[in-house]
């Protein structure tokens, strides 16, 4: 590593003269030979922007203030020196509703909330296996049309109905996941069935384990019916067998990675899925399909069983259609194995009665205010929440002079890279359907050149954004953020490891498509940021605004 750091960086400035210039790619060839890698000439042209725009990040580092007492988060953990958590975990009063009826047109079913379809169990109105067919039907109905789902786990889900009936009868009600139908994201490995991780190289690997997250559910008595579609090697909406769709308007996609589980949610194919997120793959499908998405902190569920993408960097999270369905669902899968060494187990405590007021809420004016038109959904969110009597505290969320390098490209680059080693050195690469620039392959090309000094002390530069970032957010019950395009919170939260719940706020004027906001909150306080979500989707009507055509 030290001979590849000599040669290549105190040659490259010869080539640099100004950072408009580019590196040429025969010294790109020169340092992928030393790191014993070959890419083609085509391989080469396509690499050449990106590692030049990565040459100019780590110069922009290097312009920064590091002191040697800057530790690294080579082992990610989200708490910093100082932070201390209680162990206590409360009782979660649940409320079902007092009476449910099976509707007159039973495709309303597909849109009820988990504590409605629990009642209906509950109370012997439905079965599980009659829930459990009717939701397979709708995926088999729909499922072509959003190109959202991989595998139909038709026999293992009747099996699972069948039994939660059993259990049921038997007087052994475990909760109100028992005999839920749901889907899992295609990275997830269920025994007996593919987990394709969405990309064409892969395509009928088995994997003969079960996901952590798998288990979770099934002790729960929930009935996997699908295993859903993800960008390729989680990243963005295409897929092996296509590109997902955005259900309220087909000519577009419905983003990713977690494409099939927010497509699927929001059409009513499944009651609720489980994606992950590295860099706003919950997140930002959930926006798009306009659905709620909760990304736990960063270790809150155990990743056993997940395809890896960025071990600092991946969490696993519910994509519902309400944050109070989110809370049920993660209570059911948050905590760990003990094999993912990264997962730990902490306290769930959500209190749904809990008064709105009795909240200290902030919202981050500095991304606000680069929102000029005041008549969009951000900032009718802030009015509905003045409306319920909460005293919004205007804050300047760390961005702008703390966030001001690209960090997140340098980790996830280099992590990626090193996850799919092999994939890149036996030119498995070739076979994946995207060869972009900005597709896996050639990124995974360019972080192969990410020096690891670099690497580390971007990882000592994010522990001083965790420090930032923590210190505002401890103040406060939940930051309200913009979910797109007025900052880099989404980077951000990603690199602290804090939770983020996003939820439907409306359509947008131009395309009326779905808009969202975003809930920021403390270290593994997922109770409190989906019990504000949940007086907001009490207050409006957007979380039970549903797309036509599946209705």
């Amino acid at each position: 590593m030290r001979t590849i750091t000599i040669l290549c960086f105190f040659a490259l400035p010869l080539f640099l003269q100004a950072q408009k210039d580019t590196i040429p790619t025969e010294q790109i060839s020169i340092a992928a030979g030393l790191a014993d890698l070959s890419f083609t000439q085509q391989e080469l042209d396509s690499m050449q922007q990106g590692i030049t725009q990565f040459y100019h990040t780590y110069q922009s580092l290097h312009r920064q203030s590091l002191p040697n007492d800057v530790p690294m988060s080579l082992w990610q953990s989200p708490v910093v020196a100082g932070m201390h958590f209680s162990n206590q975990q409360l009782p979660i009063h649940w409320e079902m509703p007092k009476t449910v009826v099976l509707p007159t047109h039973l495709n309303e079913l597909a849109f009820y909330s988990i504590p409605q379809l629990a009642y209906l169990i509950q109370h012997k109105k439905i079965t599980s296996v009659a829930l459990t067919k009717f939701f397979i039907q709708r995926i088999k109905q729909f499922g072509d049309t959003l190109q959202c789902v991989i595998t139909l786990t038709e026999d293992l889900a009747l099996q699972q109905a069948a039994q939660a009936d059993a259990e049921i009868a038997a007087g052994k009600y475990k909760g109100m996941l028992h005999g839920i139908p749901y889907g899992l994201k295609d990275l997830f490995a269920v025994k007996g069935y593919k987990t394709t991780w969405g990309a064409a190289p892969y395509k009928n690997q088995t994997i003969d384990e079960n996901a952590f997250v798998y288990e979770q559910l099934r002790k729960a008595g929930a009935v996997l019916v699908a295993k859903f579609t993800l960008g390729a090697l989680a990243m963005g909406d295409y897929w092996f067998g296509g590109r997902t769709k955005n259900p309220w308007d087909l000519t577009r996609g419905s983003s990713g990675s977690s494409a099939g589980p927010a497509a699927a949610t929001a059409a009513g194919l499944v009651p609720f899925a489980i994606g992950t997120e590295t860099w706003g793959s919950i997140v930002s499908p959930s926006s798009t399909c306009g659905v709620t998405g909760l990304r736990p902190t960063f270790g809150s569920i155990s990743r056993t069983g997940a395809m890896t993408l960025s071990w600092s960097l991946d969490k696993i999270g519910p994509i519902c259609r309400s944050a109070n369905d989110a809370a049920i669902v993660f209570n059911a899968i948050h905590g760990t194995d003990g094999i993912d060494e990264l997962a730990v187990n902490r306290p769930f405590n959500y209190t749904p009665n809990k008064p709105i007021q009795a909240y200290k809420i902030a919202y981050s004016k500095n991304y606000f205010d680069n929102i000029t038109d005041t008549s969009r959904n951000e900032w009718k969110v802030l009015e509905t929440f003045k409306k319920m009597g909460v005293q919004l505290i205007p804050v300047n969320f760390p961005d702008s002079g703390v966030y001001n390098v690209n960090i997140m490209s340098i980790v996830i680059g280099a992590e990626c890279a090193a996850a799919f080693d092999a994939f890149t050195r036996g030119n498995l690469d070739d076979e994946m359907t995207r060869q972009s620039r900005y597709d896996w392959p050639n990124q995974f090309r360019e972080a192969r050149l990410i020096p690891a000094v670099e690497y580390i002390n971007a990882n000592r530069h994010r522990y001083l954004l965790m420090q930032k970032v923590n210190a505002l957010l401890q103040q406060y019950d939940a930051v309200i953020c913009p979910t797109r395009g007025s900052g880099n919170q989404l980077a951000i939260t990603n690199l602290t490891g804090n939770p983020v719940v996003c939820v439907p706020t409306g359509f947008d004027k131009r395309f009326h498509l779905p808009t969202s906001i975003t809930f920021i909150g403390n270290l593994y306080d997922e109770g409190t940021l989906l019990r504000i979500a949940e007086a907001y989707q009490q207050a409006t009507p957007w979380n039970k605004t549903y797309p036509k055509l599946f209705q």
